[in-house]
């Protein structure tokens, strides 16, 4: 599959754009799993163009973690462009607009998933930026704003005739926000359309291995973006790597998962301190899968929460390691 000139080989796996989840040490971690692309947080456009540096330090990019993309979101149109351009001379691989963040404070302003109410605006927004770059430009969206307006397959040609180089597809509507399940019929129908001749990536509720392979041989996707099953667990790309190039897979150890986290407690320390940086990786860990098969975890996860210092993190990891290699420890969830 290429996004351009860019090859990602066959059924790659891409990291999907995550606020205050997908920093840079993050994705150069889910890159070395086998993530074949990584997206930055999402950036606001208004407040790029604004040059607010907790914005600005999001275009920061490790070579290593290449190919990259960032991902940028706004209501009007001059800003996005002008936004895309700070972006380029940023130096990322690929840049995405954002039209499907579902959040209030993004879709309620008409940005993000806001924009799938104002269609002539959004193919405006994205014509003009493909116009203004030279990079590769490409859509992430939902289904439709709500279950009586799923318009993705006509969507699709629409943003296509823009100028676009792939479009990216979260199987529920604006209203659903995260709740209920992925639907990825329709964007087989779309991948499946005649009409559509750019890469289509599908997203939604992949969490396993198994439903990884399932999704490119279902419904015939050119690649799979994951997304909230990352949380905590980097090595999942790993997993999902094994599952779709030999229809089977070998777990990471527990030690080597708990190599990851450690590592990306330092990391976290190092690019902020000590204090915002637990504060920012706890999030990750009390999702990590690598926890929830532990019996009476809720104490420990509560603990997890209250951790302040680096030396106390480290040392609860230890001791998590220590009951995982336990003679009593439960198996890992299903991968499956």
């Amino acid at each position: 599959m290429k996004i351009g000139e860019i090859d990602l080989g066959e059924r790659p796996l891409l990291l999907a754009p995550m606020e205050d989840v997908t920093d840079a040490s993050f994705r150069l971690m889910c890159r070395e799993q086998g993530a074949a692309l990584v997206y930055t947080e999402f950036v606001s456009a208004e407040a790029l163009v604004r040059d607010v540096k907790s914005t600005v330090r999001k275009l920061t990019i490790d070579e290593r973690e290449r190919p990259v993309a960032i991902q940028i979101y706004g209501r009007e149109a001059e800003a996005v462009v002008d936004a895309a351009k700070i972006v380029e001379q940023a130096g990322p691989d690929i840049i995405d607009l954002n039209f499907g963040c579902p959040v209030k404070k993004v879709a309620a302003k008409g940005a993000g998933a806001g924009m799938l109410r104002d269609i002539p605006k959004m193919l405006d927004i994205t014509r003009r930026v493909v116009q203004a770059v030279s990079l590769p430009v490409t859509v992430k969206t939902r289904l439709g704003w709500d279950c009586e307006d799923k318009i993705i397959t006509d969507l699709g040609p629409r943003l296509q005739d823009c100028g676009i180089k792939a479009l990216a597809v979260h199987g529920r509507t604006r209203s659903q926000m995260y709740t209920g399940n992925a639907d990825w019929t329709l964007i087989g129908e779309l991948k499946n359309d005649p009409r559509m001749e750019i890469p289509v990536i599908g997203n939604g509720d992949i969490t396993t291995p198994g439903q990884a392979l399932r999704a490119f041989d279902t419904y015939g996707v050119d690649a799979v973006m994951v997304g909230r099953a990352s949380f905590g667990a980097p090595w999942v790309f790993h997993d999902m790597r094994q599952m779709i190039d030999t229809g089977t897979f070998s777990p990471l150890s527990v030690p080597k998962k708990l190599a990851l986290l450690k590592r990306q407690i330092r990391e976290s320390i190092d690019r902020i301190d000590e204090y915002r940086g637990i504060l920012h990786i706890r999030r990750h860990l009390a999702s990590s899968p690598l926890f929830k098969g532990l019996p009476d975890f809720r104490q420990s996860r509560i603990r997890l929460l209250r951790i302040e210092k680096e030396d106390e993190l480290l040392d609860f990891l230890d001791e998590i390691e220590a009951r995982w290699l336990s003679p009593s420890a439960q198996s890992e969830p299903n991968s499956d």
